[in-house]
């Protein structure tokens, strides 16, 4: 995957960075030959799409213990270019396809899940169709058209798995992403990363045996009833059960914290924050988010091999006791980009989460970096596709870190001297067909020319 990758990147762009805007079109992967990239110079507009979490964790299977189901989503933005350059959503259409996966249902265990999805969800859904906790009408399969809100587009609930067509189990699968007008006419096309994966290690601490029937998750519900004895009787005879339906779920659009009392993150948190395993050794991240193979943390800038997770998260305890102490709910209170780049104008997002926020121009943060635990330049080829096919780079979208190595520029004088009107072309040509003005209030994090 990734030696194609470079194949396809190379086609895109030209060694020199200095003439990335006349980058010519890039020819698409050869297992997949009807997608032909459209670099940003050559269009009229661009889109940018990326996943709103980074990473979607799901079951390997749907009979016994469940935590998530198979639930993937996607937003993309359209931008005219211009001078200025403008949000567009008027008379387009924005489809999606995951590359080379046309089925869930028919792989592995997943097909549990449509079949256990009634007693489990209480709704009915046809294979290969997802559940969708915004748009509860709208069944997204693996291919389709996204819906429109507002300034963007999103997909929500796509019930991809880790496994593509060919039997290959890959937990960063992609989807190509085509935006069209009224008349049916392509204008613009790219690819974002869809990560998805079942690679939880529960049986780390819950040692498949005879007892369980080398089942780790019924090795859970076992331990479970033993512990706690629910109110509502046991749950090893009400199999499959949902994790969600007693400790409240934000993922799952829960409002609090369940009948328990207590959210499911505290819950998991708190139960291994202190527990050992069998063979003596801690729990870690990477044994129940996914994991020793997919290490879904994968932005080069924030992460080693250990997923640097708790350098923003905090350790199990940590995020246990600050939901239990009520100073946070889990999904909707996260770590803030502020808290590490601090004093960079537009960084601190508030209230409001980093996959949810806008800056420069109405631009989302994640469409110039990247989705969260995947900024660009990221480990996964696929998560840089967007950079390099717009600007020739996996950099930020627009940094002037395509062209000049370890600074910003030479300032704003200097920038304008060199990229003004007629000047060579920038990275900010992605969007913009022109750069006008000199106040660099009106740039991308009024652009501090700082070294990063």
């Amino acid at each position: 995957m990734k030696q194609l990758f470079t194949t396809v990147t190379k086609a895109l762009c030209t060694a020199s960075l200095l003439v990335m805007a006349a980058c010519g079109g890039g020819s698409s992967p050869a297992s997949d030959p009807g997608t032909t990239a459209i670099p940003a110079s050559n269009a009229q507009y661009v889109v940018f799409a990326w996943n709103d979490l980074g990473m979607h964790c799901l079951n390997p299977s749907y009979d016994t213990a469940v935590i998530l189901p198979p639930y993937n989503t996607v937003w993309a933005q359209v931008v005219k270019r211009g001078n200025p350059p403008q949000v567009a959503t008027a008379g387009l259409t924005v489809e999606y396809r995951i590359v080379n996966n046309s089925s869930s249902a028919t792989k592995r265990n997943f097909g549990q899940f449509w079949n256990n999805v009634l007693a489990l969800f209480g709704i009915s859904l046809a294979p290969n169709t997802g559940l969708n906790l915004e748009d509860p009408a709208i069944h997204n399969g693996l291919a389709g058209s996204m819906v429109l809100k507002s300034d963007h587009f999103q997909a929500n609930g796509i019930p991809a798995t880790p496994v593509d067509d060919n039997g290959v189990w890959n937990p960063y699968q992609v989807a190509e992403i085509t935006v069209k007008d009224a008349s049916g006419t392509v204008l613009a096309q790219t690819r974002t990363t869809v990560p998805t994966s079942d690679e939880i290690n529960c049986a780390k601490c819950h040692l498949p045996s005879a007892a369980n029937n080398n089942n780790p998750f019924l090795d859970i519900l076992q331990k479970h009833d033993k512990l706690h004895q629910p109110p509502d009787g046991l749950l090893v005879p009400k199999q499959p059960i949902l994790c969600a339906g007693c400790h409240g779920s934000p993922a799952l659009g829960t409002t609090g914290p369940g009948d328990s009392g207590k959210y499911l993150s505290a819950a998991i948190h708190r139960a291994h924050a202190d527990r050992l395993a069998p063979d003596g050794s801690p729990a870690t991240c990477f044994d129940c988010h996914p994991g020793a193979s997919t290490k879904c943390n994968r932005s080069l800038a924030h992460t080693n091999v250990t997923g640097n997770c708790t350098s923003c998260h905090g350790t199990l305890r940590q995020v246990a006791y600050s939901i239990i102490s009520s100073s946070r709910v889990p999904w909707q209170s996260e770590p803030k980009c502020a808290s590490c780049h601090g004093g960079i104008a537009g960084v601190d997002t508030g209230t409001t989460l980093y996959r949810n926020a806008k800056e420069h121009g109405g631009i989302y943060c994640a469409g110039c970096h990247g989705s969260p635990h995947a900024m660009v330049p990221s480990r996964e080829a696929s998560d840089n596709y967007q950079a390099l096919q717009y600007q020739g780079k996996a950099k930020s979208m627009g940094s002037c870190g395509v062209c000049h190595a370890g600074s910003r520029g030479a300032g704003a004088d200097g920038f304008i001297e060199k990229h003004g009107p007629g000047g060579q072309p920038t990275a900010c040509n992605v969007c913009h067909t022109a750069v006008t003005s000199s106040a660099p209030g009106s740039w991308p994090h009024q652009f501090q020319w700082q070294n990063r």
